[in-house]
């Protein structure tokens, strides 16, 4: 068998079947998909059993996925996670570009389930930072994993004793030994659940976070830094903090809500738009700019800075790699 796709859930049923759906909409036959429930309440395990796949037993997503990979046939294995919704042509493009250019793990384009623009240009962000990353400090999302049976053997899966980031750990084990590489004819649509549960710029600073605390102190296992669970999002931030990002996030998301509504109704007019209309409102813009200015003050930046330097300095070990047999 050439694939197995490896999908770790916990309460699960109303996402599952848009991935599956999408699994059994592809072009490519040899595959085959295994669930690793954590022993959910909803109808999770039913729901993978009538679309014929494989239901194991799981646990948190370290867990999950490693014991989806012991009982995998194939010679490769994608990791994906429940509310991920593969476009088509996924499966045959993602596997073909890794025979072709003989890569042992690789991630992929990321783009967002939603309509804002406000989401696709995080998306792009998180995008550019992985790809800016991807000599420095490997990194990709546990639901667009791609590798080779070999290797995940070889580096001996993922890391159960690992509180969260566990993909990242998997990524930068498995890049000592094969670099971790950005597929070209791919990309994976993501639902934004997390950025509607968390907040976007919460999300996006528990992420910094977790980041900073792993390149300082090493991986996180433990609930000291983050709480975590499997099928929810829980965050805690300083009050004052969060009201500050929920309001930046509000006040964009009206900002683009309005430009939406304004093209929908000079779309269906007929007669020449009146150029008043189209004033931008640069006021609510610059003090949103500005806002988020005064966040990411001088003394972050400068950490950030200290980050990449450390990466960048930082000795790497390289071994000759070996040519993927068909």
């Amino acid at each position: 068998m050439k694939v197995s796709i490896v999908i770790p859930a916990l309460n699960e049923e109303k996402m599952l079947p848009k991935l599956l759906d999408s699994i059994a909409a592809q072009d490519f036959d040899d595959y085959e998909v295994i669930v690793a429930d954590a022993h959910s309440k909803d109808q999770t395990r039913e729901v993978a059993r009538q679309y014929g796949c494989r239901v194991v037993d799981g646990g948190l997503p370290a867990a999950g996925r490693n014991a989806g990979a012991a009982v995998a046939q194939g010679d490769f294995l994608f990791f994906l996670d429940a509310d991920v919704i593969l476009p088509p042509l996924f499966i045959r493009n993602v596997y073909n570009e890794m025979q072709d250019r003989y890569i042992d793990l690789a991630t992929c384009e990321i783009r967002p389930l939603s309509d804002y623009q406000l989401d696709r240009i995080i998306h792009r962000m998180i995008n550019l930072a992985i790809l800016y990353n991807l000599w420095i400090d490997p990194k990709a999302f546990g639901f667009c994993i791609f590798c080779t049976r070999r290797l995940y053997q070889r580096i001996n899966g993922f890391d159960e004793t690992i509180y969260v980031a566990e993909d990242n750990d998997f990524v930068k084990r498995g890049s000592v030994h094969s670099q971790l590489r950005y597929l070209n004819s791919a990309y994976i649509l993501v639902s934004i659940r997390r950025f509607e549960k968390e907040g976007r710029f919460a999300y996006m600073k528990k992420g910094i976070k977790l980041n900073l605390y792993r390149t300082f102190k090493g991986e996180i296992r433990n609930d000291g830094v983050v709480k975590y669970e499997f099928d929810a999002f829980n965050k805690e931030l300083d009050p004052a903090d969060k009201n500050f990002l929920d309001k930046i996030e509000a006040q964009l998301i009206r900002a683009e809500e309005r430009s939406m509504r304004f093209h929908h109704r000079a779309g269906q007019q007929s007669k020449k738009t009146n150029l008043k209309q189209l004033s931008p409102r640069l006021n609510e813009y610059s003090q949103v700019i500005k806002a988020l200015g005064m966040y990411m003050s001088k003394e972050r930046w400068y950490t950030f800075y200290l980050l990449k330097l450390r990466y960048f300095f930082k000795p790497r070990s390289r071994t000759p790699r070996a040519k993927q047999g068909d």
